[in-house]
């Protein structure tokens, strides 16, 4: 084979890879774009299945803990995770909301996907070594899962909310000495920030290898812009209720019933 006849074989090869280094950026773009619910108060019954007397018991506990702590905590339930796992869509969701006070990061959401019965606790930056992912996963197992399982979303939120201000309010030394509070192996940790490196490095061997690609990338990065400002808009919005500015990494944890 010629050295001419080659160069196009080349040619045809390095559109396929580039086209599989977008199917995988397309993928993962499509993963983080989804249609959030806005925040419109600290308890957000999306999938209706809290009952107004525990909507009315849990929502000045919320209030109280966040007008003494500046903790802001806030009870999530929602129709369908929309094909993704719920510890990316709860990392999102909580960044959208923006969760606690921006210098502290002091954000807590319970999060309740019942179509898919999965639950997750996603824990602020600032709180991680107080609300720990043990701890976490400890409420979840003993105080919600169980009553999840008999149909009781109410009982298991309304005990979750407590469980969990607890853990915020006491000194976790109280916590550590109980049997029943201990996990021996903690939870794997959330892949979102391995993704997120992942894709970065793709964009920028699509912008080395080919330079029509800076113009998909740049519609692609314009899409999801004006999508996450109009949900941060919608969150903004109603009730006069809003996110202070937190952020988390992906603490906390996730169970099934």
């Amino acid at each position: 084979m010629t050295a001419g006849s080659s160069t196009p074989l080349l040619a045809r090869g390095g559109r396929r890879v580039a086209g599989g280094f977008i199917a995988l950026l397309c993928t993962v773009v499509a993963v983080f774009a989804v249609n959030f619910p806005a925040l419109t108060g600290r308890i957000i019954d999306q999938a209706n299945i809290i009952p107004a007397a525990t909507r009315d018991a849990i929502e000045p506990k919320l209030a109280d803990l966040e007008a003494k702590s500046g903790i802001q905590l806030v009870v999530a339930t929602i129709t369908s995770l929309e094909g993704q796992e719920i510890e990316p869509y709860a990392n999102e969701l909580f960044r959208t909301w923006k969760l606690g006070q921006k210098e502290k990061n002091n954000g807590v959401l319970l999060l309740v996907a019942p179509k898919e019965h999965r639950v997750r606790i996603e824990v602020g930056y600032g709180l991680e070594s107080t609300l720990t992912d043990a701890l976490s996963k400890v409420i979840i197992t003993n105080a919600i899962a169980p009553r999840f399982k008999t149909g009781d979303f109410a009982g298991g939120i309304s005990h979750g909310v407590d469980d969990i201000i607890t853990a915020l309010t006491t000194d976790s030394a109280d916590w550590q000495p109980r049997p029943s509070l201990r996990l021996d192996d903690a939870p794997s940790r959330d892949p979102t920030n391995w993704i997120l490196f992942t894709v970065l490095i793709v964009v920028v061997i699509l912008f080395i290898i080919w330079p029509g690609f800076r113009w998909f990338a740049l519609n692609v990065a314009l899409n999801i812009l004006l999508s996450s400002g109009s949900s941060s808009g919608r969150s903004s919005s109603g009730g006069g209720f809003s996110g202070g500015g937190g952020s988390s990494g992906g603490g906390g944890a996730s169970g099934s019933w």
